[in-house]
């Protein structure tokens, strides 16, 4: 098979095109399908891979690759039953730990998702890293209501990223308001077509300041932060009392200071997670929860997969170049010159 390997930590030079032997019967675990891949998403985690600083955990494939939409065609099916009723030849989109720049991926059962109906594969690649991440930490950790039950407000730092156009589309179907943070005025715009009610430009204005003013002074009740370093005590400072701060990447730095006197008054509370390394179980469960509350939304159109741009699976580099640009509005995906 064809694949996309790290020859070695670095720039995204040292992504390489190989020939793999293919995956066979004997691979599979319990519970474990093998999926033939038409696309597989670029995410910010596997620029982290590459570079060194993330990476794949126990017992994963040492290729780069979160996410991965094509069709099964071998494995472990005996519990397809509880997941979906998936079989041979089914449709799918998958979050992997690894191994999706390539021809074929293992992946566990659990965390196969059908295709949306009306998705293509490059959109259905697009969805599971992002949209298994916004649900876990925004609906289960930071406890944002579903189906408009008590409408609050979410600010997501990095509105137009693919984390963060899920995010502005997932909670505004389900009735809560959207603010984000961007540096351009076209990712702002893009933001605002999706939903977002205010799209702040973080290199021009601060957004404690507008966040408090457009909440009435009351504050953001959750915020999805991609940033950490200096941006939590900002982000306390436009909290609403009983808010959460859900921290799921530290691009601003691992080190930060607190007023912790807030944080006791006010009842707030500061978290992040990680994804990667949960169990199949925990991650199953989330398929399950986005079967149930996102997939009818984006079969009715509600939400749509955001592409800024495809890429051959052998222009990876150019791919990972475009991520670390910041330049691109929602995802990056590679698909197989045979799509």
């Amino acid at each position: 098979m064809r694949a996309v390997e790290i020859s070695q930590h670095g720039s995204s030079d040292v992504l390489k095109a190989v020939t793999r032997p293919n995956l066979v019967e004997p691979a599979f675990g319990s519970g474990e399908v093998l999926i033939r891949v038409r696309a597989a998403g670029v995410n910010r985690p596997d620029v982290l891979q590459r570079q060194g600083f993330y990476p794949a955990p126990l017992g994963a494939s040492d290729l780069p690759g979160l996410e991965v939409a094509g069709e099964i065609v071998g494995g472990d099916l005996t519990h397809s039953d509880n997941f979906f009723s998936l079989g041979i030849g089914h449709r799918v989109c998958a979050l992997v730990a690894g191994g999706g720049y390539a021809e074929y991926c293992i992946a566990p059962l659990a965390q196969c998702l059908p295709v949306p109906r009306g998705l293509s594969d490059v959109e259905a690649a697009s969805l599971p890293e992002t949209y298994f991440t916004v649900w876990s930490n925004v609906f289960d950790r930071a406890r944002l209501g579903l189906d408009g039950r008590g409408q609050e407000t979410l600010l997501v730092h990095g509105g137009s990223s693919g984390i963060g156009v899920a995010a502005i589309q997932i909670a505004t179907a389900m009735g809560h308001q959207v603010i984000v943070t961007v540096g351009h005025a076209d990712k702002a715009k893009a933001c605002l077509d999706l939903g977002a009610k205010l799209a702040i430009n973080y290199k021009e204005q601060d957004f404690v300041e507008l966040v408090k003013e457009h909440t009435g002074g009351v504050g953001a009740n959750v915020i999805l932060d991609m940033v950490a370093g200096s941006y939590l005590t900002k982000e306390i400072n436009c909290l609403a009392d009983d808010g959460r701060i859900v921290v799921i990447a530290h691009q601003g730095g691992r080190m930060s200071e607190l007023d912790v006197g807030q944080v006791l008054r006010r009842r707030l509370t500061i978290t992040g997670s990680t994804l990667r390394a949960r169990s199949v179980e925990f991650k199953g469960a989330i398929a399950r929860a986005l079967r149930a509350y996102v997939w009818p939304l984006i079969e009715s159109q509600k939400i749509k997969p955001v592409i800024h741009e495809v890429f051959a699976l052998e222009a990876a580099a150019q791919a990972h170049q475009l991520m670390e640009s910041s330049q691109h509005i929602g995802k990056i995906v590679l698909t197989m010159n045979d799509n």
